[in-house]
């Protein structure tokens, strides 16, 4: 596609959303989703603000407890949605918490409560430490659990505090998914708006849950596909993120997977590792860092497709550079436009 936006600077007068930006220039949103082990989403109501957090007075004890988990390095996913007309109860705090259940996996496992607003503070402290396995009061709490695993969750970015681009096209297809797909689920499915995680350049995004798999540049004629699984699984390859159970790398070659599995593949439990990089020194690197210098990397991904056999397969994976797309991480009026490298499949072999 040829891009719209050659300058690393410019002041826009066509478009001032990141996210069209990223669209018209072709920059390939997957690789983006952010990796986590846990999920931890919080029914807060809006606005949604930084200032606002910290004032909350049922947040203010648990704020700390959530940035030092993520500083020692727990992969911990803090979100916001907000209270629903049908959903939600008046007094009471809806908490949903998803946790990796393995090292191979295919969903995520869900812990649902709804405890009245006054112990809000003391249930995330319970289950922060359950997390990161330290003594915690969560039996306490057993009275409130629900019993929700069954139901698929659709979290849609619609912070525009964060980035207008995500109000104004993230709004819309909440509504659609909300109103024509969740209403009539009878029960197996909640549309929420959500805050922030990452990725705004891609709005409208989502995050799909239980299974952890992000969705941008959403568009409302491929909604049908994307919840009703009911076509070919290449309609929804230009708008995957990635999975959240992969680093980068290995979201890259998962996609290529999926494209010649089909929906089977979601089933599959599975995990991914890097096996080399284009140069040894790279190896020693975290993998945002040796993203920012790597051309190519061998990725593995293995899978169970008969969990009663235990029977395991493997796919091996070339990821290399692609070439680079200019793309806007924010909206604004004057924009500052940043190259972002683009990886593909060179190479997918399954050897077994």
């Amino acid at each position: 596609m040829t891009q719209l936006y050659q300058t690393t600077k410019n002041t826009l007068t066509e478009c001032r959303f990141c996210s069209e930006i990223s669209k018209a220039n072709g920059e390939d949103p997957i690789g983006t989703a952010s990796t986590c082990d846990h999920w931890l989403i919080i029914e807060i109501a809006q606005p949604w603000s930084e200032q606002a957090f910290m004032e909350n007075r049922q947040l203010k004890p648990v704020l700390g407890l959530i940035f030092q988990a993520i500083k020692d390095g727990v992969k911990l996913k803090p979100m916001a949605i907000a209270p629903d007309r049908e959903y939600s109860q008046p007094g009471y705090t809806r908490i949903l918490y998803y946790y990796r259940p393995g090292e191979l996996f295919a969903e995520y496992e869900k812990q649902e409560y709804i405890v009245p607003d006054a112990l809000m503070s003391q249930l995330l402290i319970s289950l922060l430490k359950q997390l990161q396995q330290q003594p915690n009061e969560l039996e306490n709490f057993q009275q409130y659990q629900q019993q929700t695993s069954h139901i698929r969750e659709m979290l849609v970015c619609t912070n525009a505090n964060v980035d207008v681009a995500c109000g104004r096209f993230g709004y819309p297809i909440y509504k659609k998914l909300r109103s024509e797909y969740a209403a009539t689920s009878q029960g197996n499915l909640r549309v929420w708006r959500c805050s922030h995680f990452g990725g705004h350049q891609f709005a409208p995004t989502l995050v799909d849950l239980p299974e952890g798999r992000y969705w941008g540049h959403l568009e409302p004629e491929m909604i049908d596909l994307l919840v009703l699984r009911n076509g070919s699984v290449s309609g929804l390859r230009q708008y995957y993120r990635g999975w959240a159970g992969l680093n980068f790398f290995a979201q890259i070659a998962e996609r290529e997977i999926w494209m010649q599995e089909g929906w089977n593949w979601l089933k599959y439990p599975k995990a991914g590792k890097v096996l080399a990089f284009d140069e040894e020194r790279l190896k020693h690197l975290s993998l945002e860092e040796a993203k920012a210098e790597a051309n190519w990397v061998l990725v593995q991904l293995e899978f169970i497709v008969d969990n009663n056999n235990n029977l395991k397969k493997t796919y091996e994976a070339r990821v290399e550079l692609n070439g680079e797309v200019m793309s806007a991480l924010h909206s604004s009026d004057d924009m500052e436009l940043t190259a972002v490298k683009q990886y593909h499949v060179s190479s997918l072999v399954k050897l077994n």
